[in-house]
């Protein structure tokens, strides 16, 4: 099984800022919704970890498999948002709102990585790992958890691109016999 998370809160998000590649460790709301995730995921037994190289991410999968070193993948890293990033999520350009309304039909504005490469890296990663055996713990972030999403569900149409993943949201996927199911929120 595959347990794909968002990380827990940072003060950027707390803010309602775009955080995309600022490396940004977890406050202590972030913390706390790590350790309930830990605690709704007190049964699985993780046997690998990946991670995103940022920090946000490698604290969250330290926090749910404290005695598994994560191993870094740069593919889960966060859409980067170039000259938008940082920026005030309530007070954000016309050219960012647009593609914000509708990610299906409006492409990233420039400097921003558009999402089909973030669904490209999603994939390839997700292609690296097929058929790995045991349960897998993936931490990751919102923009490349929805990549994620979106290679594994094809048929979506872009469906999860406008879905909320809040903080530690979770994600399972069957693995088994190096075939993917389709992704399910773990509530």
């Amino acid at each position: 099984m595959l347990y794909i998370i968002r990380h827990g809160q940072t003060e950027v998000n707390r803010a309602k800022a775009l955080q995309g590649r600022s490396d940004k460790p977890l406050n202590e709301t972030g913390i706390r919704e790590a350790m309930a995730a830990a605690a709704r995921l007190q049964d699985v037994r993780v046997d690998r970890v990946v991670s995103s190289p940022l920090l946000r991410a490698r604290q969250t999968a330290e926090i749910l498999a404290p005695d598994i070193s994560a191993e870094i993948d740069e593919r889960l890293i966060e859409m980067d948002y170039g000259p938008y990033e940082g920026l005030d999520l309530n007070n954000l350009p016309p050219e960012v709102l647009t593609f914000f309304a509708d990610f299906i039909h409006n492409p990233a504005p420039a400097g921003m990585e558009p999402l089909a490469d973030v669904v490209k890296r999603a994939g390839e990663f997700l292609e690296a790992i097929r058929g790995l055996e045991g349960d897998v713990l993936i931490s990751t972030h919102a923009i490349a958890m929805k990549g994620l999403l979106e290679y594994l569900t094809p048929d979506s149409n872009g469906s999860y691109w406008s879905r909320f993943i809040g903080n530690c949201a979770v994600y399972t996927v069957d693995n088994r016999e190096g075939a993917y199911g389709l992704p399910a929120a773990l509530e």
